[in-house]
């Protein structure tokens, strides 16, 4: 027998080898990459929107006339402020093709927006139509606790498109 087959080959391999060099042990472990503060803020609004609309909740809303609501405890003289005009929305959401779940998570941030900056009213644009976002819209917003009032858009926010809201920001002075 020959002794290159006797090694199996080490020899060739080595030969094969001379000259490299081995590489360093990284001293990196791998864990979940850190999220940034829009990830955590989207994720927070995410979950938010996930616990606060439900599409089985009917809320008592009117048939006829332009869609208002309001809360138990906030007087009726704010929706026909909203109404008037007197609120002007610091944020506009324009939920054209959107999907509900999209919708949803928009809906919950923007809120969160204005709580967070003490905008007291906003304005969600859903579109002209009968399409599901017109429908389910009032609904998801009268399910929201800081929202305590709505009122359809006058002309120049949008109309029958869109709603006007107002937010409980605490007990901050309203912005006008």
């Amino acid at each position: 027998m020959n002794e290159e087959s006797d090694d199996n080959g080490e020899a060739e391999f080595a030969k094969l080898l001379r000259g490299v060099k081995p590489l360093q042990q990284d001293t990196l472990h791998f864990r979940p990459p850190k999220k940034s503060r829009r990830q955590i803020v989207d994720h927070k609004a995410r979950k938010q929107a996930d616990v606060t609309f439900s599409d089985i909740y009917q809320p008592l809303l009117p048939s006829e006339g332009p869609m208002r609501w309001h809360r138990e405890d906030t007087e009726a003289v704010e929706v026909k402020r909203l109404r008037r005009g007197d609120y002007i929305p610091e944020y506009l959401l324009d939920l054209h093709g959107m999907r509900q779940a999209e919708a949803k998570r928009e809906i919950a941030a923007v809120i969160q927006a204005c709580v967070r900056e003490h905008a007291p009213c906003c304005c969600v644009m859903h579109g002209h139509g009968t399409g599901i976002l017109k429908q389910q819209l009032p609904l998801w917003l009268a399910q929201h606790p800081d929202v305590k009032a709505f009122h359809q858009a006058n002309k120049e926010w949008g109309g029958d498109a869109a709603l006007l809201v107002l937010i409980d920001v605490g007990d901050h002075p309203h912005k006008r």
